[in-house]
């Protein structure tokens, strides 16, 4: 098992070269690496070149750290036709940038709008045709996950529509700060998935369907927003030790990324807190209660 940390808060005090050393003092191994300006900004074309990665790819070997896996963000699945073509170019691209570093996985959203979910998701269908088989080619596995506002924000919805995907290349990611959002049914979506879940974003949220809906307050009533947090392990309402035992249930034995974004003013102290946190909850699994013997 992997537990990685996505660095987000540190991409305006890092460069890709410093990042690594930055990462291992902070006592991960793994790096997920989230959309940065340097590298794969966010819905636009990849900025770093062939000779950036290999240097990043240095930085990470003399820092004793690794890429868990990387994670771009586009719109391959929104309505428009242009923009959907263009998304898939960059996604090229990031493939090969990932395969230059040797990482082996990717993973990202399904994107789109749920308002128009059945143009984004044959959108998403027709970018898949396109881009499984560059995915197959160059030996990269593909996690996707439901995330708000994507046309699929449902756990249980989006693990049908990977497997229908027929491609033991893509797996299922499960996030707990998205919990609320995509059917509040830990159990259900892990054991539904089982073995097709690969990896874990871990933060915190609020249930924002609590308090008959005005865990949030939005003005004017009725806007169309989509409200979430990523924080600190505890500090929200995700039953983590119903997740934890969920995962150990389902034989789970991939990567768990720390994917705090709400404390840039504390990301140090956020981040190491988040590393002890995971690992309190995977030492239960090498310990389970001791059985007292029975009095004679």
């Amino acid at each position: 098992m992997k537990i990685a940390l996505d660095p987000y808060m540190f991409r305006e005090v890092t460069t890709l070269e410093t990042l690594p050393g930055v990462v291992a003092d902070l006592g991960y191994e793994w790096i997920e690496l989230s959309p940065r300006e340097d590298f794969t900004p966010f819905f636009t074309h990849p900025r770093v070149n062939d000779s950036g990665a290999k240097a990043f790819r240095k930085a990470l070997q003399g820092a004793g750290v690794g890429v868990s896996s990387v994670l771009p963000l586009y719109t391959w699945s929104g309505p428009d036709e242009d923009a959907r073509q263009a998304a898939v170019r960059y996604w090229k691209r990031a493939i090969q940038l990932t395969s230059l570093l040797g990482v082996d996985t990717m993973n990202s959203e399904f994107n789109g709008n749920p308002r128009q979910a059945d143009v984004c998701e044959a959108q998403f269908w027709r970018s898949m045709e396109e881009l499984l088989p560059v995915f197959e080619k160059e030996g990269i596995r593909l996690v996707l996950e439901p995330h708000p506002d994507d046309f699929e924000e449902d756990g249980k919805r989006a693990i049908d529509l990977i497997r229908a995907l027929n491609s033991d290349n893509v797996s299922f990611l499960y996030c707990t700060p998205h919990t609320f959002h995509q059917g509040n049914d830990v159990d259900g979506i892990l054991d539904k998935a089982g073995a097709l879940t690969t990896m874990c974003h871990l933060a915190d949220a609020y249930d924002h369907t609590a308090s008959s809906g005005l865990r949030y307050i939005v003005n004017p009533p009725g806007s169309q927003v989509t409200v979430h947090q990523h924080l600190d392990m505890g500090q929200g309402e995700v039953d983590f030790g119903r997740f934890f035992a969920a995962l150990e249930r389902n034989g789970f034995d991939g990567i768990l990324t720390a994917c705090v974004f709400a404390w840039e003013d504390r990301a140090e102290e956020s981040s190491r807190f988040m590393k002890r946190a995971i690992e309190e909850h995977l030492s239960a699994w090498a310990s389970p209660p001791k059985l007292e013997s029975p009095t004679a």
